[in-house]
């Protein structure tokens, strides 16, 4: 059972909010999935519907869940405010805004990667060889690499030193996220020899490298975007 300081009904609320993105986080709930109706979330949390309601209602607002009238309340995304400042996850054409996304990376994450290489220090190196190899196990055992890959990126991005580069790291999350929903593995064998190539061209400074290292994992993963874009129109074509 939950423990709340019940205090204050509005703050009540917004700790049932936060625990209940938790649970869809921690459980995990999937994209897609349904949430348990309100009662048995209540029983759960140990507070009133009403308090259920407003936290339901208050994640809905942020885009996390959907109540479809008489169909229950479904997870329609698992990214924060944190991780998706801009709303993303809320546009519709997943593909069309993944494929947005990676026009916003080609602008981005090359220069990211070069001044990367030029700046980052010994500590950093160890810690992205250490992301890198993460990855490549969690891959290949078959795990969850998404958040490993996410810190990997995010490394990457810490290791320029510039701290606007640091705030747009949220939008490199969202496109991660967006990405592997999509593709769901697709591209293990890929991915991971262009993660070793950035961080190879990153520790050995070499700016150009790790820039065209950067333009080589980013243009995998879009052509593979494409294609299984065109393979599901086909197969929506031949249903009709």
């Amino acid at each position: 059972m939950y423990q709340f300081e019940k205090t204050d009904k509005r703050l009540l609320a917004e700790q049932v909010e936060e625990e209940l993105m938790n649970y869809i986080l921690q459980e995990p709930v999937a994209v897609g999935q349904k949430l348990p109706n309100e009662f048995d979330l209540a029983e759960k949390f140990g507070v009133g519907r009403s308090t259920i309601r407003e936290a339901v209602k208050a994640l809905a607002s942020k885009g996390i869940v959907e109540v479809r009238r008489g169909a229950g309340t479904y997870v329609v995304s698992t990214s924060t405010v944190e991780n998706d400042p801009l709303g993303l996850s809320r546009l519709d054409d997943k593909y069309q805004l993944a494929l947005e996304l990676f026009d916003v990376r080609l602008m981005l994450e090359p220069e990211i990667a070069a001044i990367a290489a030029e700046r980052a220090d010994e500590r950093e190196l160890l810690e992205l060889e250490q992301l890198c190899n993460e990855v490549e196990q969690l891959y290949r055992s078959g795990v969850d690499h998404i958040p490993k890959d996410i810190e990997f990126h995010t490394c990457i991005a810490k290791c320029s030193k510039n701290r606007v580069v640091e705030m747009l790291v949220p939008i490199i999350n969202s496109a991660v996220t967006t990405f592997a929903n999509l593709t769901h593995r697709m591209l293990m064998q890929e991915t991971i020899e262009t993660h070793r190539a950035i961080v190879d061209a990153i520790a050995a400074h070499d700016s150009v490298g790790a820039r065209c290292a950067m333009v080589m994992h980013l243009t995998y993963n879009r052509q593979r975007l494409i294609r299984q874009r065109r393979e599901q129109r086909a197969g929506a074509e031949k249903k009709h």
